[in-house]
């Protein structure tokens, strides 16, 4: 085997364990790891669920995200235990390009309301998550906590 032919297995066994890494930094779970929605209609396995929480004043967020068809999906339930207002709102950044927050569910008194978002997903984006007072701005916030830490599992 000359040189060259050994260079280049080496870089291709290289290469393909740079490649597995990636497909499980990418969201692939194993079989046993639980999933969003169980089995699609193909017979696949759904993507791995991750769980989240965010809290602020008497208002708490919780739910799970997994990603799917080249999107971050968003799934909970926001919580109020007291009589003022609170809203969940995210914001994703693009490379550097931070983007504006956006709201994905209010409440005002006691009770709680569920909630579902989704936002189109690449490597090159993070995202944080906060539960705020009131439902007109984010000046008043609990601490932001990442939705888009990876890996899955």
């Amino acid at each position: 085997m000359s040189l060259r032919t050994r260079t280049r297995a080496i870089t291709t066994t290289a290469a393909l364990a740079t490649a597995t890494a990636a497909l499980t930094l990418s969201g692939a779970a194993p079989a046993s790891a639980s999933t969003a929605a169980g089995t699609t209609a193909a017979g696949t396995t759904a993507a791995a669920t991750v769980p989240w929480s965010a809290s602020h004043g008497t208002a708490s967020a919780a739910g799970e995200r997994w990603l799917a068809n080249g999107k971050l999906v968003l799934d909970g339930t926001l919580t109020n235990t007291g009589t003022g207002c609170y809203s969940v709102w995210t914001r994703f950044a693009h490379d550097f390009v931070v983007l504006p927050y956006t709201k994905h569910a209010e409440i005002c008194g006691a009770g709680s309301v569920n909630f579902t978002a989704d936002k189109s997903y690449s490597y090159t984006v993070t995202g944080t998550l906060r539960v705020c007072r009131g439902t007109t701005d984010t000046t008043d916030c609990g601490q932001a906590v990442s939705i888009t830490y990876w890996p899955i599992g």
